[in-house]
């Protein structure tokens, strides 16, 4: 993976681009490396996923022809970036617990905030600062456009077409980076549906620990409540769709290539649903039957039990001895 990323940014032409010392390159890509935490999902192999997803959706959209060289060195280095040192428990987790992180940021996006400090401060390393050779200007410019608060306004991206604007360019890049960071569903099932298993399990580690220390626990991580099929189709129907057809109207390359990928793993999704209804509503009926069974069951052997009591009875030495008895007593 590491040589796969130091790939991307020689043929990107980021190397020249920035003037990057190579071993520099390298030291920079080892130290993102050990600064992600071994989590389920938010892990340094997401952080591999989104950055080729980046690479990808720059030359299926031949962003070249509309962005700087510059800009696109933002991109990928604001995907590379974007998790960094990320704790496994998201903002509402870090909000509610008053975290550490979130006491530092008072409340305001605290992981993205700590993924672009941690981020800069690997970049305050003369080692491993692949920006060393920029000037201040071109610095301050990536700065302005990295991975803090690409979650927090990415409501707004209905204003991707209006991009053109170039006081909307900066949100343009946002909502790419978005698009990166949420877009496994794009792959094949076969890459997708672990990832999928990877993030369920995250939020199922969060939730536990919500509920073992009061917290409030939101439905979609909560194991007794969530099911994948459920999670996934509400959030590809509301999320990734919308948000990939408004990017299509700007990139209509990536309509065939993401959008339609989507919309078979949403169908997938709600086979997967049906089924597991159909399987569940299957094995109600069978302890219905089963109960229903049993019932029957127990009420033949309480009548059989009842019936052979009654002849016991007439049959019992106890019962003779009564009968002679009263029989005597009538003599008597």
């Amino acid at each position: 993976m590491l040589s796969l990323l130091e790939h991307m940014y020689h043929e990107l032409g980021l190397v020249e681009e920035f003037n990057i010392n190579p071993i520099v390159l390298k030291r920079w890509l080892l130290c993102v490396q050990e600064n992600y935490r071994n989590n389920p999902f938010h892990n340094f192999r997401h952080c591999f996923c989104v950055s080729q997803m980046m690479y990808g959706m720059i030359h299926l959209c031949k962003l070249w022809e509309r962005m700087a060289t510059e800009d696109l060195g933002i991109l990928l280095t604001a995907a590379v970036c974007h998790d960094l040192d990320h704790p496994g428990y998201n903002n509402t987790y870090q909000i509610n617990a008053r975290t550490e992180l979130a006491i530092r940021y008072n409340d305001i996006s605290p992981l993205e905030n700590h993924h672009c400090a941690v981020a800069f401060q690997i970049l305050s390393n003369p080692e491993t600062n692949i920006f060393a050779n920029v000037d201040k200007d071109t610095f301050k410019r990536i700065r302005a456009v990295s991975p803090y608060r690409h979650g927090d306004n990415i409501i707004q991206w209905g204003y991707l077409l209006f991009f053109l604007v170039r006081k909307l360019f900066k949100f343009l890049k946002m909502v790419l980076i978005k698009c990166c960071d949420i877009s496994n569903e794009v792959r094949p099932m076969e890459v997708s549906e672990p990832w999928v298993d990877c993030l369920l399990e995250e939020y199922f580690n969060q939730s536990d620990r919500e509920k073992m220390e009061g917290l409030p626990v939101a439905p979609f991580m909560d194991r007794d409540k969530v099911t994948k099929p459920t999670a996934q189709i509400g959030f590809i129907k509301f999320v990734l769709i919308p948000m990939f057809e408004t990017v299509a109207k700007v990139f209509t390359q990536i309509d065939e290539v993401m959008v339609q990928p989507l919309k078979t793993a949403k169908d997938r999704y709600e086979e997967m649903k049906s089924v597991e209804e159909a399987q569940k509503q299957a094995t109600l009926s069978r302890r219905k039957d089963k109960k229903s069974s049993r019932s029957t069951g127990e009420t033949t052997m309480a009548a059989a039990s009842t019936k052979s009591n009654s002849h016991t009875q007439m049959n019992s030495p106890s019962s003779g001895r009564a009968f002679r008895c009263w029989n005597w007593g009538q003599r008597v």
